[in-house]
């Protein structure tokens, strides 16, 4: 059997997909799931993924993202968009979802509604934004990490104008900030240059620190 590790060999940042074969819907389910039940600081989830399935925004994406061509290619791609602030409503909706999932209120969950309360919301839209951002990354690893699982090919890209494509998208009316992009499909070896070159990465001994 392939192990998840082999499967993490197997992966690269896929430049050259093949724009007629297609992620199966219950394969792109899996790996939303996957980043749905990731962890995030204080479960807050302060992202969200958009599947951006409309080929003419991907095309206006596109001149945005270094003319990567991956975003119109690839079968499917997926946009993580952080909260462009911590506000007491989004907090509580969270804690209070949280409450109603487990059909029970803790003294303790309800203290640490109160401490984040008293904080985040104080805090700069700017911090604010960057730290739900860092939970974004968490959900792209996770989304890599599912993807490979299900053998599906992935290309993690910052290279983009957050901007432009916040407003290609209308965001901003969604408090929504974008973060990442990640097209997700099926790799064209005839054309990707880095298809066949061995991965690289350093020896376990200089990544590795026991202390």
């Amino acid at each position: 059997m392939t192990t998840l590790i082999d499967k993490l060999q197997w992966r690269y940042a896929t430049k050259k997909m093949n724009p007629a074969l297609r992620v199966p819907q219950d394969k792109l389910d899996r790996i939303l799931e996957a980043v749905r039940l990731t962890a995030t600081s204080s479960g807050l989830q302060p992202y969200e993924v958009l599947v951006v399935n409309d080929p003419a925004l991907r095309e206006r994406i596109r001149p945005h993202a270094w003319n990567q061509a991956q975003v119109t290619e690839a079968s499917h791609l997926l946009v993580f968009a952080a909260w462009d602030n911590y506000t007491v409503d989004r907090i509580n909706q969270m804690f209070d979802l949280t409450n109603e999932q487990r059909g029970f209120k803790n003294e303790g969950w309800e203290a640490y509604r109160q401490k984040l309360l008293a904080m985040y919301p104080q805090r700069s839209a700017e911090e604010n934004y960057q730290h739900a951002a860092r939970q974004a990354y968490i959900g792209l690893g996770t989304a890599l990490i599912a993807a490979a699982e299900e053998q599906v090919d992935a290309t993690p890209m910052e290279g983009f104008d957050p901007a432009a494509v916040d407003e290609i998208l209308g965001l901003k009316a969604h408090g929504l900030r974008s973060v990442l992009l990640l097209p997700l499909g099926y790799r064209q070896v005839e054309g990707d240059w880095l298809v066949n070159l061995k991965k690289v990465r350093r020896p376990k001994d200089d990544f590795v620190t026991e202390v």
